[in-house]
């Protein structure tokens, strides 16, 4: 009952119109949205042989991704990456040049342009980071670690 009689005597609020209520210009409501983030673009990469290609058609092989880069300089390797079970591509790949000059006409020819109905983007390929080092790891068990004692076993 205290309830209610606080309820009934709260302090009258004018009426206001909906679209006054779900308003952020006119509402008193102290919520600020949240600002467009600054995202840092990593620096492009440095010029190599090496060129990554995203937007593949999960159609796309490495065979057709070797001819249509082949129009634009000597094609050493080219290869889409695919998934281990299906075998369809993941959507990029690798193609490797003769020279950077071919290289660079192999970006300048192809990226932004169609393959298999799927607009590629091609670029320097980054290379890898080096991996994280497995000395200062004391991490015994985990999946992968030969060196782990066997648990459950016998081990003799």
């Amino acid at each position: 009952m205290a309830l209610r009689a606080a309820a009934t005597t709260a302090i009258p609020v004018a009426p206001r119109s909906i679209r006054a209520l779900f308003s952020t210009f006119s509402s008193n409501f102290p919520f600020n949205p949240p600002q467009a983030a600054q995202v840092e673009k990593p620096p492009p990469a440095e010029p190599s042989t090496n060129l990554f290609v995203s937007g593949l058609s999960k159609r796309t092989t490495s065979e057709g991704l070797r001819d249509a880069f082949a129009k634009h300089g000597e094609v050493v390797n080219a290869r889409v990456v695919t998934d281990r079970v299906s075998g369809y591509s993941k959507g990029f790949g690798f193609v490797r040049y003769a020279t950077l000059d071919d290289a660079a006409a192999g970006i300048k020819g192809m990226d932004g342009q169609f393959l298999d109905g799927w607009v590629i983007f091609a670029e320097y390929a980054r290379p890898r980071p080096p991996p994280p080092s497995t000395q200062d790891n004391s991490n015994a068990g985990g999946y992968g670690n030969y060196n782990a004692p066997m648990y459950g076993r016998n081990n003799m």
